[in-house]
């Protein structure tokens, strides 16, 4: 299943070590003005950051054929063609058999009968979040015309959290000024610290992001089962590494009164808003016109340099491995703007369902 959406399709295909990574975006309206170059722009946004990302260097130059002239859409869809320029194969081949603890090795073996691209993870690499980022570039300026804005920032990493409230605009202007994604200068230096430190000790760590989407429409969402929450989280979950999501309070609700959690209604400017947002924006699996806030969860990076235990799927023996090649000590920064792209893909196509063109 390499499609999902609804009236915006989005399709991803390729695989980390193979010619090309890209997409197809089909559902757009015809004569939206697309600035390509902002798209190359947040693709910039992921590369990346020395010492604290992989070593390995793409340009990540996008080439779009088809469905836009003279940027303007034509209507017909999108394509956008991401090549693989500096892959080192050679250090798989000798893994090939011994699937990576932590990664789809072994689960992609035996659900595509040992036929699945094992090279730097195939197409269960964070790779593919490349395309996605071209195609959510494409979409957050859809949202754009409709009033619509996202942002995420990383919260934390590891043990090293970022405790401060935020407005959406202080978000917005300060989540790319520095390399973690983090918008306190302060506590973004104690997050890199982590990372250089497991990145010493040839280990890796993990952390959260939160997302938020601002100016959204009430009345967004499909239930009974196209929710709001159901349909973010299905595309958050494509993306490598996520193992959680909560929207508004979510676990902490657990620990209040209903009297604590409810989100009081109130008229402010003539418009229904609430005092407070513990729901994150979504009430029934619709929105309510607040802002849609949610936390996502990253795994470790699996990949780290520290002999560990496998087996030799060749032999069915056991055995010992280390992992080669190049990687990230943590994933988190480079994954704000992939969020931030899921979540654009998912609200222009819940626009577009409801009958905004």
């Amino acid at each position: 299943m390499n499609t999902i959406g609804h009236t915006l399709k989005f399709t991803i295909f390729g695989e980390s070590h193979g010619r090309y990574v890209g997409a197809i975006l089909d559902g757009l309206p015809a004569g939206l003005h697309i600035d390509v170059e902002q798209i190359q722009h947040e693709m910039d946004l992921r590369r990346p950051a020395p010492l604290i990302g992989t070593a390995r260097h793409e340009e990540d130059t996008v080439e779009i054929s088809g469905g836009i002239r003279d940027g303007v859409l034509t209507g017909t869809p999108l394509l956008f063609l991401i090549r693989n320029t500096d892959v080192r194969s050679a250090v798989y081949e000798e893994m090939r058999n011994i699937p990576r603890p932590g990664h789809a090795d072994y689960t992609s073996f035996v659900k595509y009968r040992g036929h699945s691209d094992y090279r730097g993870g195939g197409q269960f690499s964070g790779r593919m979040t490349a395309p996605m980022v071209a195609a959510g570039a494409a979409a957050r300026q859809y949202l754009s015309s409709k009033g619509m804005r996202v942002a995420a920032r990383v919260v934390s990493i590891h043990d090293v959290e970022d405790r401060k409230n935020y407005s959406f605009q202080e978000i917005e202007n300060r989540r790319f000024s520095n390399e973690i994604r983090c918008v306190d200068e302060e506590t973004a230096v104690r997050m890199r610290d982590r990372i250089l430190e497991a990145r010493k000790n040839s280990d890796s760590v993990g952390g959260i992001i939160e997302c938020r989407a601002t100016g959204v429409a009430a009345g967004l969402g499909e239930p009974f089962f196209d929710t709001v929450e159901g349909e973010l989280s299905k595309m958050i979950f494509a993306i490598p590494a996520v193992k959680g999501i909560e929207f508004g309070s979510g676990f902490s609700s657990t620990r209040m009164t209903g009297s604590e959690n409810n989100d009081p209604f109130a008229i402010q400017d003539g418009k229904v808003v609430t005092h407070t947002n513990n729901a994150g924006g979504i009430n029934g699996g619709i929105t309510n016109g607040m802002d849609v806030v949610f936390r996502v969860a990253f795994k470790p990076t699996s990949s780290i340099p520290k002999v560990q235990k496998s087996v030799d799927l060749s032999s069915m023996k056991e055995t010992e491995m280390q992992v080669k090649g190049r990687h990230d000590p943590c994933i988190v920064p480079r994954a704000v703007i992939a969020v931030e792209a899921a979540c654009c893909l998912v609200f222009a196509d819940l626009l577009l369902r409801s009958g905004y063109s």
